[in-house]
């Protein structure tokens, strides 16, 4: 098992059991930089935050750790 898998096994199990953490902490850092530029850039930072949470949320092949 090699680097990579070790670091997406431990990212696994981190939204497995802290999903609402993690998300609340993407939306979180969307809300900093959207502040950061003056809400030039707001629906992008939204969109980016609901890839980000979509793509962790589907690692372990279920949608159901994110809300």
């Amino acid at each position: 098992m090699g680097f990579l898998d070790k670091a997406k096994g431990a990212l696994k199990k981190g939204v497995d059991t802290q999903g609402e953490k993690v998300g609340q902490g993407v939306d979180k850092a969307a809300d900093i930089a959207d502040e950061k530029t003056g809400g030039k850039h707001s629906r992008q930072f939204d969109q980016g935050a609901d890839r980000t949470k979509d793509a962790l949320d589907g690692l372990d092949g279920k949608d159901d750790d994110i809300r």
